[in-house]
């Protein structure tokens, strides 16, 4: 036998060694040891992060929310039937993210960015945070540029700014979502870009506003996010951040943005259950302990950046449901003391034939006032004051026998500013149309005008406006102002219909 030396065998272990391409790729597995209700128990995941994005069999995501000492609670992001126990998850070291781009207006998709209108797949130009940090103060500057909702009563009243968190709040069939609709029908024209994200609401609800969106040509300019009732509670949870992000890209790219939330009572609804199938201490009405940081770190990415960051704007139009008319219920009082006002809808108002059923007494707006245009502010201030007197005159009125001649002048003109606030669905109104109307009612045109015909009556004036003065709504509409000169063509002009009018 040869002798074997042994620098002849160090030599050959190292060229080997050397020549060796071995690629080693280290990754944590874990063992699905509870799956159900779309929330997954994972063992083993011992470095796993919060909000952290798993890979579950046939290509399922979750995403991390609860970490414990020895196991990870996850959110399902798709159907748990084919998720056994046993089965192994593996950490993807990403948080969840949200395709955006112009790609997504004119579609509906899921909170994934999966098209659900049955058309081709979206290409994303690129990836955002699903649940980014809010702009901080510096980054921000002032609310001073209206958002018109083309409805009489929410412009004059409780107008809307750019950047604002308006709350639209009311009972179940009050028309809330009916002004959110009109809202983004209204930006046609305006250069804003709409995200209108559906939590929870039936399929055919969903079907509903999106033919209409078609029907008014709104659609081109509107993104849907629709997570409706039978998706699983966490693609609903995510599904108002995720609408978020998408308004997010295009007021980073400059432009004015407007994201609705219909609605967020369902949202909390939907993160409760997620909460306490996490095995999560609950709170008042069951509701998890961070229930308000979830809604104000979402409502907080509103806002109107500084001109150093383009300038643009992402308004929010959260939609809260009451019950028996209870605003003081948990989740409306966190997103009342969260936004910058409410559109409040009574239910009797409703009932009566008020549409919009804004009670103009428990509605504000905390910002929109500074971004109202001159004109409607000249207008506003006159219109609250008249309603303010019909209010208490109307209350007194029920229990006093007789009423003054003045008292009772007052609450026949309340009554007919009250008529004339009233405004079809999907008909939203130009402000400086919106301005001529009510100059005419608070200027006295329609004191001796039968209330039921007070419609009427605005219907033939803003036709007579436009045939025989023209120039009047060019001017307030150019200026944004109501001019001694033009204000006494427009009393002119207001004169001279009516002497023609027959109710």
């Amino acid at each position: 036998m040869a002798d074997i030396r042994k620098d002849e065998i160090t030599t050959i272990l190292r060229e080997q060694i050397q020549r060796l391409d071995a690629d080693l790729d280290m990754e944590e597995l874990g063992v699905v040891v509870e799956v159900g209700d779309g929330i997954a128990r994972v063992y083993g995941l011992r470095s796993a992060l919060a909000s952290e994005l798993l890979l579950f069999p046939g290509d399922v995501r979750g995403l991390v929310l609860d970490l414990q000492e020895d196991s990870v609670g996850v959110a399902l992001l798709g159907p748990d039937t084919e998720i056994k126990e046993g089965h192994e998850v593996r950490r993807t070291g990403q948080v969840l993210s949200t395709p955006v781009g112009q790609g997504f207006l004119g579609r509906v998709v899921d909170p994934l960015g999966n098209p659900l209108d049955g058309d081709e797949p979206i290409e994303a130009e690129t990836y955002l945070h699903t649940d980014a940090k809010a702009p901080g103060v510096i980054d921000r500057q002032p609310v001073n540029t209206p958002l018109q909702t083309g409805l009489k009563c929410v412009d004059a009243l409780t107008p809307i700014g750019r950047g604002q968190r308006e709350l639209i709040i009311g009972d179940r069939r009050t028309g809330k979502t009916a002004i959110a609709i009109d809202t983004i029908i209204n930006q046609r024209d305006k250069d804003v870009l709409c995200v209108y994200v559906a939590i929870g609401q039936k399929s055919s609800t969903i079907a509903k506003a999106v033919d209409a969106l078609r029907r008014h040509e709104a659609l081109e300019h509107t993104v849907i996010v629709a997570a409706p009732a039978d998706a699983p509670s966490p693609l609903q949870y995510i599904a108002p951040y995720a609408g978020c992000a998408m308004a997010e890209h295009f007021r980073d790219q400059g432009q004015d943005a407007l994201v609705v939330y219909d609605d967020l009572s369902k949202h909390a609804v939907a993160y409760r259950e997620i909460s306490l199938l996490l095995r999560r201490p609950p709170g008042r009405e069951a509701y998890p302990g961070d229930i308000f940081y979830t809604h104000s770190r979402l409502l907080e990415r509103a806002s109107r950046m500084s001109d150093h960051h383009g300038g643009g704007s992402l308004t929010a139009l959260p939609i809260v449901e009451t019950k028996a008319g209870d605003i003081t219920a948990y989740i409306p009082t966190n997103l009342i003391s969260i936004t910058d006002g409410q559109i409040y809808l009574e239910a009797d108002l409703f009932n009566k034939g008020q549409r919009p059923a804004m009670n103009v007494g428990l509605s504000v707006s905390r910002v929109g006032g500074a971004a109202q245009a001159r004109a409607m502010k000249d207008v506003a201030g006159q219109l609250r004051l008249e309603l303010a007197q019909y209010r208490d005159l109307a209350a007194f009125a029920e229990f006093a026998q007789e009423l003054d001649e003045a008292s009772q002048a007052q609450l026949a003109r309340g009554e007919r500013v009250m008529e004339i606030l009233k405004q079809d669905q999907y008909q939203p109104l130009p402000v400086a149309e919106q301005v001529t109307v009510l100059y005419a009612a608070v200027s006295g045109h329609l004191d001796d005008v039968p209330t039921e015909a007070a419609r009427e009556f605005e219907r033939g004036l803003l036709t007579f406006l436009k045939e025989h003065h023209e120039d009047i709504v060019s001017r307030i509409a150019e200026t944004g102002k109501l001019e001694e000169e033009v204000r006494e063509k427009l009393e002119e002009a207001g004169r001279t219909f009516k002497e023609g009018f027959r109710a």
